[in-house]
């Protein structure tokens, strides 16, 4: 789940459905409405380190039953979120550009209706991944509760802390991918929780910086809409400088070869480099979008040498 929830390429879902408000929907705009509030977008990107997981806890092939448990139990904890989070979130949405055109927020879809498809969801998610194991199940509640409760329903309306508490929902994919298999939380498990939670600071600071009157139009308290750029960007640079060599640990402990340690050592300095710059950058908006962008690459391209490169 990014922060929230892990929004990786999370384009928020827009009245695409062609319904004219006020008319009844067809059943299939209205399954595309369903759609768009459990963010299938934000689920398929999480899956990305749920797999990076998977992969570095198994001693060979994926086990079929277990990897297929694990990713629609997961998939469900995640849509669960997002659906809990749209219904829960509706009366501030309206204020915000992005936001003012979701299904809720226009009236297309009903608030109990979408909050019983939350909790239905969350129900089914927890019950496959205790299939698994009661450890991944564990995990996948509290990234929910971490994400409705903590993050949506507190803290993003009141501190900007609350980036950190949505890491640790964001953080939880790969940790639950790696014990779905592994059953423990030992050293690995520890280094994929740090590293994840600790991308989702700045990956997100930048996401806020592109949507900063949003936030402030809306009341939440995001370090852009309340501090401003110059913080926030010193906040990113810190994040960054401890997730490189968090990344590398992998390597450290023996999970991966010297083709990752290599890969991720170039694109950490990279990283470093961008959002170094970006404290003296004029244009901050489009420092905010560069280093977005940046940190996706990365993601994407750490679980792909975790899975080309396990020792």
């Amino acid at each position: 789940m990014g922060t929230p929830i892990s929004e990786i390429k999370s384009a928020e879902y827009e009245n695409t459905t062609g319904a004219v408000q006020g008319e009844p929907m067809t059943l299939k705009e209205t399954i595309r409405e369903y759609v768009g509030v459990t963010k299938v977008g934000i689920t398929i990107s999480n899956l990305m380190t749920l797999f990076a997981g998977l992969w570095l806890a198994a001693d060979g092939p994926l086990p079929l039953s277990i990897t297929l448990l694990t990713a629609l139990g997961s998939s469900f904890i995640i849509m669960s979120g997002t659906s809990l989070n749209n219904y829960l979130d509706r009366d501030l949405d309206r204020h915000m550009e992005r936001t003012k055109s979701r299904a809720l927020v226009e009236g297309r879809l009903k608030p109990q209706n979408v909050m019983r498809l939350g909790l239905i969801l969350g129900v089914l998610g927890s019950l496959m991944l205790l299939s698994v194991n009661a450890l991944c199940a564990v995990l996948g509640l509290v990234a929910l509760f971490f994400y409705v409760v903590v993050y949506t329903m507190w803290t993003k309306r009141t501190t900007t802390l609350n980036t950190l508490v949505g890491a640790v929902s964001g953080a939880m994919p790969p940790v639950m991918g790696y014990t779905a298999i592994s059953g423990t939380l030992d050293l690995t498990a520890w280094i994929l929780f740090f590293f994840m939670f600790i991308w989702q600071c700045p990956h997100f600071l930048a996401l806020a910086m592109r949507r900063a009157n949003d936030y402030r139009s809306a009341g939440f308290q995001m370090m852009p809409a309340v501090y401003g750029f110059r913080v926030t960007k010193n906040h990113i640079l810190s994040y960054t400088i401890a997730l490189v060599p968090i990344s590398l640990m992998l390597y450290m402990v023996g999970e991966v070869g010297k083709v990752y340690l290599v890969a991720m050592s170039i694109l950490g300095f990279g990283y470093l480099l961008l959002n170094f710059s970006g404290l003296f950058a004029k244009d901050d908006i489009k420092f905010g979008r560069r280093s977005f962008t940046y940190s996706i690459i990365y993601l994407t391209l750490f679980c792909l040498f975790v899975m080309i490169d396990r020792v």
